[in-house]
């Protein structure tokens, strides 16, 4: 299995989560910024993590997803907000909704750590975005146990995968 892990990460919640893609993926596995803007022929499966901005992916992995030729395809996102909120997984949806001519075999959401200057910063507006109360509950994410997470979610995908062959 030849696999495309590409990123945009900010503050490295994400590069952290697709360090732990790269490493736990079968096969020959190649990592690139979102910014390289990588072209995705050739490989078995894209895998696109991008950050939470206003709802949705950050603008570089909007506009690679928005792009991006037909292929297999699993999402990840790093966000402030509660894993389960309306927020996270509206925007989880929109991603997904981007892709259309692609086939999204996995997706996966976590908490991130928020920047400490930019979440006060935040705090301050009125009114605050919808994440902005759970910020507390994303210090020190993602951890082992979110990494745990989403290698259980990436063997689903790759089974999937495996099955559609």
């Amino acid at each position: 299995m030849k696999n495309l892990i590409v990123y945009s990460s900010k503050s490295g919640n994400t590069r952290k989560l697709a360090e732990a893609v790269y490493d736990f993926l079968p096969g020959e596995n190649v990592m690139k910024s979102v910014e390289e803007k990588p072209d995705p022929e050739g490989y078995d499966l894209v895998v696109v993590g991008f950050w939470l901005q206003a709802g949705t992916a950050d603008p570089g992995s909007y506009e690679y997803l928005e792009k991006l030729a037909p292929t297999k395809l699993f999402l990840f996102a790093t966000h402030g907000a509660a894993v389960d909120s309306p927020h996270a997984q509206n925007a989880m949806e929109g991603a997904k909704s981007m892709v259309t001519s692609s086939q999204v075999v996995g997706a996966f959401n976590c908490q991130g750590e928020v920047n400490k200057e930019f979440l006060a910063k935040v705090q301050k507006k009125d009114p605050q975005p919808p994440w902005v109360k759970d910020a507390d509950g994303a210090v020190g994410h993602p951890d082992a146990h979110d990494i745990a997470n989403l290698q259980i979610i990436l063997e689903k995908a790759v089974a999937k995968l495996r099955s559609l062959k």
